[in-house]
């Protein structure tokens, strides 16, 4: 069975894994691959995105009002992000603009209510 995903949650999964690959490029010198960790990470980063209850509707990490992540694999996806988010204008500068867009423009700041 093939999962469906709406443009946002397949633009949601393209811009954690290009943060995700600018990081270990830059930190863990690899070039066409990610290392193990990052693997680990990105695998677990896209297993969060599908089962997210928020669906289409999901907020950015950072505005949710679910942390999915377990607290070790929270810790190493926010020091991605802190070392990516401010570099994604320059690798990746659509997902980026869209990423600042679904944060920044919410319907008055609400938050999607769960199911």
């Amino acid at each position: 069975m093939s999962v469906e995903f709406s443009p946002k949650l397949k633009r949601e999964h393209k811009t954690v894994q290009a943060m995700i690959n600018l990081y270990c490029r830059r930190n863990h010198n690899t070039k066409n691959n990610l290392c193990e960790k990052c693997t680990e990470l990105q695998r677990y980063a896209f297993d969060r995105l599908n089962n997210c209850k928020f669906k289409d509707n999901k907020p950015t990490c950072g505005k949710c009002t679910i942390h999915c992540y377990k607290p070790s694999t929270k810790k190493d996806i926010q020091e991605v992000m802190r070392y990516s988010g401010p570099r994604m204008i320059f690798h990746h500068p659509f997902l980026a603009i869209y990423h600042l867009l679904d944060e920044f423009i919410k319907k008055s700041g609400q938050q999607p209510k769960s199911k």
